[in-house]
């Protein structure tokens, strides 16, 4: 789950990180009215959507008066924004930010995320803020500074120091930097985000430490005990199929191919959609029903898969251990009766039970196409589409 960054600061001034003083929007009245109450002659006009590179794609200006504020806010509110990050289609901006300017010596970038090769919290920070960690991390890397930290320990002051000292935060500056770096970690883990960036963490003139940015990941399965984050989820943001799909408990992404795919398991899903790809065609989504796949579970992956118009076929691939391959037929019966289903099926199940899931869909009437292997499911159902 993913938040904006208006939300990601009021986080991390919780947590005591420094923070510009700001104001969420969602009209260029209230835009105005906000840069107003902020007072000062310069303001950052900001576009609030789940992705980076919003400067480069025009959704951040500087105003220096307020009629700039109103034009600004005109211009990007409502807009389509694109980033890299969004893709062609870009996102459309329904909030702002109404920022108070800062005076910005230096740009870094620090961020916290989990490291699972070493079973730890990463910390990151570079001298290269305000730019694409991607870009720092492909041309020069050295300039990256990591340092790992035991969950069980926390972060010590050396190695915030290590940090402060490797991206080259002023002597004057350190005490700030250091207190900002463990405070990052702090609401890293009490929040149970996945990410925790700011981008840049900026050294102003008098020599104050500063977050400009605010990125936050959350790990969903630990969302049960994060009311207050739950409650700035902005579904507008997310993909409505995929909004859709975690109604039912389905774990379903979209892709750019023809060819639906309906599994359990999110590496037979993986696996899958390889396999799809190495006999020539494309997934036209990552669908994960679970290990508990009911008749209507089974039907809405069916309704999700098909408002794609651009799927031309459905593989089903099963391997039942938790889930028992009769269960999964009736409700691919069910389901293909229930959407009127109009485009080939290839069924391919193992595991409990699976006799018995041949035999209810041989005795449906239905035009199943039924594979043993995973290799002749997609030759099948590639051979159908084309």
């Amino acid at each position: 789950m993913k938040i904006h960054e208006y939300q990601g600061k009021q986080i991390l001034k919780k947590f005591g990180v420094n923070v510009p003083r700001g104001i969420h929007c969602t009209s260029v009245d209230d835009a105005v009215k906000a840069a107003e109450s902020l007072g000062g002659n310069v303001w950052v006009v900001k576009a609030q959507i789940h992705a980076g590179g919003r400067g480069k794609g025009g959704g951040v200006k500087v105003a220096k008066s307020l009629e700039q504020v109103r034009e600004y806010a005109s211009q990007i509110l409502g807009m389509q924004l694109v980033t890299h990050q969004t893709g062609p289609a870009g996102q459309k901006v329904r909030n702002l930010l109404i920022e108070e300017g800062a005076d910005i010596k230096h740009e870094y970038y620090c961020a916290a995320l989990t490291d699972r090769a070493t079973q730890s919290v990463a910390m990151m920070a570079s001298s290269e803020g305000g730019m694409d960690i991607e870009e720092v991390a492909h041309k020069t890397p050295e300039k990256i500074i990591k340092v790992f930290i035991n969950p069980l320990v926390g972060m010590t002051d050396e190695q915030a120091k290590k940090l402060a000292d490797g991206i080259g935060v002023p002597a004057a500056s350190q005490a700030q930097a250091i207190d900002t770096f463990k405070k990052l970690y702090t609401c890293y883990m009490e929040t149970d985000a996945s990410l925790a960036e700011i981008n840049p963490l900026i050294l102003e003139g008098n020599g104050n430490i500063k977050a400009l940015d605010a990125k936050f990941n959350f790990d969903s399965n630990a969302l049960y005990r994060q009311d207050e984050i739950v409650a700035m989820r902005d579904l507008d943001e997310e993909d409505p199929d995929e909004v859709e799909a975690s109604k039912f408990d389905l774990a379903y992404i979209s892709l750019d191919g023809n060819i639906g795919c309906l599994v359990n398991g999110a590496g037979l899903a993986m696996a899958t959609m390889d396999t799809i790809k190495l006999f020539g065609a494309e997934p036209a989504n990552f669908l994960d029903v679970g290990g508990g796949a009911t008749t209507e579970k089974v039907t809405e992956a069916f309704k999700l898969m098909l408002k794609n118009p651009k799927v031309k076929g459905i593989l089903v691939n099963i391997f039942g251990g938790i889930m028992r391959c009769d269960t999964i037929a009736e409700g691919v019966v069910a389901a293909s009766r229930a959407v009127n289903l109009s485009v080939p099926l290839v069924v391919r199940m193992k595991g409990t039970n699976e006799d018995l899931g041949k035999k209810i869909l041989k005795d449906s009437g239905l035009p199943i196409i039924a594979a043993d292997s995973m290799a002749e499911a997609a030759t099948k159902i590639v051979a159908a589409v084309k």
